[in-house]
């Protein structure tokens, strides 16, 4: 994946991340189900983002996994 594509990828699960988490905030309105688990799609993107930001650093030539043995 390209810089561009990552940065852009990034980017959009951050904001994902941002607005489930407000969604998730939310008071609940008595007699009224929600109808999306919105503090699980948080943590869906925000895990998303931090793949997305392990792969940036891959891309500026820092070496993230293990040592191979």
């Amino acid at each position: 994946m390209s810089l561009i594509i990552t940065l852009v990828l990034l980017a959009a699960t951050l904001a994902l991340t941002g607005l489930f988490g407000w969604l998730g905030a939310r008071p609940k309105v008595p007699g009224r189900p929600r109808m999306a688990p919105w503090q699980f799609l948080m943590m869906l993107s925000a895990s998303f983002a931090l793949l997305m930001a392990v792969h940036l650093l891959n891309l500026f030539g820092l070496q993230t996994g293990g040592q191979a043995r």
